[in-house]
């Protein structure tokens, strides 16, 4: 059974009945019930699709932070081999919200920094729902600053609701952190390329995104703040995210018009935790595309490609 979302409650109950179907098939009174499962089948299908094809915001919102979506570490664990992760940011501590390290992609070296949610709620509490504090960023800006002296490219993962805005963070210069690591990706003359994976999310994710190209899988989002806060600043309501969803244009497809982002990358139907391997292989695919469409750029085009990209963002609508 999936974990279902409330706007998926239509399919939630088709494939109930299939299970009920399949129980009476396999049951001591068992009867034929193929052509009524199979019936019930397509129109789960179906529903499905159709969701799917017109989600508003909200709903997208939703999906981009369902707990069944793959995280950071699916991506490294299917793609990315002979890892080695990197860890600490030889000031203060370790962050377990970033991880960090150089492994092989198709054989060729590549450096990843990704934010990773948890899994469960071991995990979560682990990496603090993704959430990086000031020495998660440090160590990001050594792990690129590594990447650059030894020619390697970079690939980062971008699934966070945001800097964690803790005491702690602040006191030991989160700004300044975001701040270094930003100015590192601009700084950087090897290829960078982004990838959106679930939420994208203000400066914590910028930090790591201010890339040569910025993919985005086509259910996450991406914003400036996320829409319960944005509905508390606007109005005091956080009820009212679904509104802040809907007028932040925080969807794949508004900020491919804006020119925020470079690539939509589709997803299966029903959402990448529906398939998570066909959707991994398809951002793998556009990554590949991505670092392809990189490789004859020299280390100064390279920066000089990412600082007009971001400049001109907003400049032209």
């Amino acid at each position: 059974m999936h974990n279902y979302l409330d706007f998926e409650k239509p399919v939630a109950d088709l494939e109930g009945q299939i299970i009920e179907l399949k129980k009476m098939k396999g049951g001591e009174d068992a009867v034929d019930v193929t052509d009524e499962t199979q019936r019930l089948e397509k129109r789960s299908r179906d529903a499905l699709a159709d969701l799917y094809r017109k989600l508003t915001p909200w709903q997208k919102t939703q999906v981009a932070r369902h707990p069944d979506r793959p995280h950071c570490l699916d991506y490294i664990g299917r793609l990315i081999t002979d890892f080695v992760p990197l860890a600490g940011d030889r000031f203060y501590a370790e962050d377990y919200a970033i991880i960090s390290g150089f492994g092989r992609f198709d054989g060729q070296s590549i450096a990843v920094i990704g934010q990773e949610k948890g899994s469960d709620t071991q995990g979560r509490l682990k990496h603090n729902f993704g959430m990086a504090r000031p020495e998660g960023y440090r160590k990001a800006a050594r792990v690129m600053e590594l990447a650059e002296r030894f020619a390697i490219p970079v690939l980062t993962l971008v699934d966070t609701a945001g800097a964690y805005p803790g005491i702690g963070a602040e006191e030991r210069g989160q700004a300044e952190a975001i701040a270094r690591s930003t100015e590192a990706c601009l700084n950087l003359k090897v290829p960078l390329v982004s990838l959106v994976i679930g939420e994208g999310g203000s400066g914590g994710a910028i930090a790591i995104a201010t890339a040569n190209r910025v993919l985005m899988l086509e259910h996450a989002i991406y914003s400036v703040i996320s829409p319960e806060a944005g509905a508390s600043i606007l109005w005091h309501d956080a009820t009212r995210a679904r509104d802040v969803a809907q007028a932040m244009k925080i969807t794949a497809q508004d900020l491919k018009g804006f020119g925020v982002i470079d690539t939509i990358i589709e997803e299966p139907v029903g959402g990448i935790h529906r398939s998570p391997e066909e959707g991994i292989e398809k951002a793998a695919d556009a990554v590949r595309a991505a670092f392809a469409d990189l490789a004859s750029l020299d280390g100064e085009a390279l920066r000089r490609q990412r600082r007009d990209k971001f400049l001109a963002i907003g400049r032209n609508l």
